[in-house]
């Protein structure tokens, strides 16, 4: 999803829940700024369905809660809401909140141009303050790629690069799959600029 700041003035937490119910798209709300959440590619949506079915299908019976695009983040100790493309959380306290979770072992990211870089940084900076937060997985949507951000047993952040013919490992949730599974039958044609 591409994100673009609203120009109103700045709202409390309760303010910007009680104004969102209202629209008709989604916002994310960073530092009392309000924005805008457009749509991404039809690949971009496709991945994120893909991903979102597997962990679901994966976590059947667990107790996990697999979220999708319409689930709200709240940014531990914080009064920031993101919406990742998907999430996992297996965290009891997630189990009483009914507009966000909290907790996440899993968040995913389908990046598009205008995201990536914020992705990579501002939003990763943020994401890994949630000391429950195992594993965060950036997704092309032009080519067979995925980078996860992996935090090991001493709690630092490894980077593992995939590419075309490697099994991506999901720790977090114990899922390993063939990085093509979520790829099958997509154009990687890039977009004209």
């Amino acid at each position: 999803m591409i994100a673009a700041k609203e120009n109103f003035p700045q709202l409390t937490p309760a303010e910007y829940f009680t104004w969102e119910e209202k629209q008709l798209e989604k916002h994310e709300y960073i530092d009392s700024e309000v924005y805008a959440m457009s749509g991404g590619s039809v690949n971009h949506g496709r991945i994120a369905i893909r991903l979102t079915a597997m962990f679901d299908n994966h976590l059947e019976n667990s107790g996990c809660i697999t979220g999708n695009s319409d689930i709200k983040i709240n940014i531990v100790e914080t009064s920031n809401y993101t919406y990742p493309d998907a999430s996992v959380t297996c965290d009891d306290r997630d189990k009483t909140t009914t507009q966000y979770i909290t907790y996440p072992c899993l968040i995913v990211e389908v990046l598009s141009p205008s995201t990536e870089a914020y992705d990579r940084g501002g939003k990763f900076r943020m994401y890994r303050n949630n000391p429950v937060l195992q594993d965060y997985l950036l997704v092309s949507s032009t080519s067979i790629e995925m980078d996860l951000y992996h935090k090991n047993d001493a709690g630092e952040w490894l980077i593992i690069n995939y590419k075309e013919g490697d099994t991506i490992e999901l720790k977090s949730i114990n899922l390993s799959f063939a990085i093509e599974q979520v790829y099958r039958g997509l154009d990687l044609t890039p977009e004209p600029k």
